[in-house]
C-alpha cells in the first residue's frame, strides 16, 4: 500500500529521503501492502448507529479473543474468579463474550480478568473474573506492570465502543474491536482523554477505480492499484510521544476497516475487500456503514500525485484534519 514518507508537514521532504533510504530492506513488506484501489460510491440509506452495527467482522480463525498481560481492570464483578475459572485466556475472554451476544438485553459483562501463569498465580491460576465497567471507554485500571500477574481485556456489546472521527466533511463512527485489537484499541482509549488531537488528520486518498465494485468486492482480471482504495492518515497528536503498537493479528482487511500501517501512527480506512492481505494489518475497527459515504467523499477530493518507495499514490492537495471523540452508549 505505501507508507507515508512524512512524519509532519513541515519535515516532509527531509522525510521521504530519510524513508528513501530504507527502501530496500522495507521494499517486500511495501510492496506486499500496496494493494488498496477503490471509486466513490453513495451508500445506501441512513441507519441508527444500533441497527449499523451489523458487519460481520472476519478474522482468520473465526473469531478474535485477547487481552493485554501484565494489566488488571477493577470493576464491579458478575462473576467471581475463585469459583469460576479456565486454562486460558481465550476461554475466559469468551465466557464475557458469552454475556454480551447482542442478542438482545444488557451487555453483562465487558471486562475481564484472567490469571495464567502457574507459578506467579499460584492458587488463583485459572480465575476468570467476569467485570462490568462503569464507563467502557474508561475502563478502571487497578495495576499494571511487570508485577501484575493478571492479564485483562475488554468486550464491547451493540451500541458499546463506539468512538468519532469528525471531519469537515461529516463524522465518522468507528466501532472498536478490543476483543481484536487491545492495545491498539487502549490507544484510542487514550486519545479520547486528550483535549484535542492536533495533528491528526487524512493526508492521501484513492477511489476504488476499476478494481473493486461498489460493495467492496474485486473485480475479475483487474489490477490491485493504483489506485488503492482508501483514505490514509495519522493519529499522532502533536506534542505526544507515540510508542509503537505490536502487530494484533486477527480480521482481514474489508471495506470499512480501520486498520494501521505498520505499528502506527499511520492508520487507513479500507474502501474495498482485501481477503488476499489475509494478517498483513492491525484492524482495531470498521466504520459504521451508514457513514462509508463520508470515507467515499474524502476519497474524491483533490489530489496530486506522488511516488512512495516506488508505489504510485495520490496526497490530498490539502489534508482533512481529524478531532476524536466519543460515542455515549446509545439505547434501544
Amino acid at each position: 500500500m505505501g507508507r507515508r514518507q512524512i512524519d509532519s508537514e513541515p519535515t516532509r521532504w527531509v522525510s521521504v529521503i530519510l524513508l528513501l533510504m530504507g527502501v530496500i530492506s522495507c521494499s517486500i513488506v511495501y510492496m506486499f501492502m500496496s494493494v488498496i484501489v477503490r471509486p466513490v460510491v453513495q451508500e445506501s440509506k441512513s441507519l441508527s448507529i444500533l441497527d449499523a452495527e451489523s458487519v460481520e467482522v472476519v478474522g482468520s480463525d473465526g473469531g478474535c479473543c485477547r487481552g493485554i498481560d501484565k494489566l488488571e481492570l477493577w470493576g464491579s464483578a458478575v462473576k467471581w474468579g475463585s469459583d469460576f475459572k479456565f486454562n486460558s485466556s481465550v476461554e475466559c475472554c469468551d465466557a464475557c463474550k458469552a454475556m454480551c451476544s447482542g442478542k438482545g438485553g444488557p451487555c453483562l459483562c465487558d471486562s475481564w480478568v484472567f490469571c495464567g501463569d502457574p507459578e506467579a498465580c499460584g492458587s488463583k491460576f485459572g480465575e476468570c473474573w467476569l467485570k462490568k465497567q462503569s464507563d467502557p471507554l474508561a475502563p478502571d485500571r487497578q495495576e499494571a506492570g511487570d508485577n501484575t500477574i493478571w492479564t485483562s481485556g475488554l468486550v464491547y456489546g451493540k451500541g458499546e465502543g463506539i468512538v468519532k472521527m469528525k471531519t469537515q466533511h461529516g463524522t465518522l463512527h468507528i466501532k472498536l474491536l478490543p476483543e481484536c485489537a487491545p492495545r491498539s484499541v487502549m490507544y484510542i482509549l487514550e486519545l479520547l482523554t486528550m483535549r484535542h488531537c492536533a495533528g491528526c488528520q487524512f493526508y492521501r486518498a484513492e477511489g476504488r477505480g476499476q478494481s473493486w465494485d461498489s460493495k467492496g468486492n474485486h473485480i475479475k482480471s483487474a489490477s490491485f492499484g493504483p489506485p488503492f482504495a482508501l483514505v490514509q492518515g495519522t493519529l499522532e497528536a502533536e506534542g505526544v510521544a507515540f510508542k509503537k503498537i505490536p502487530t494484533e493479528e486477527c480480521p482481514v482487511i474489508q471495506r470499512g476497516s480501520v486498520a494501521w500501517i505498520d505499528s502506527g501512527p499511520e492508520f487507513f480506512i479500507s474502501l474495498a475487500n482485501h481477503e488476499e492481505w489475509k494478517n498483513t494489518y492491525t484492524v482495531f475497527g470498521y466504520v459504521l456503514p451508514e457513514d462509508m459515504e463520508i470515507a467515499e467523499k474524502i476519497a474524491t477530493l483533490p489530489t496530486v500525485p506522488d511516488v512512495w518507495n516506488n508505489i504510485n499514490v495520490s496526497v490530498l492537495g490539502k489534508p482533512v484534519s481529524i478531532s476524536v471523540s466519543r460515542v455515549n452508549k446509545v439505547s434501544k
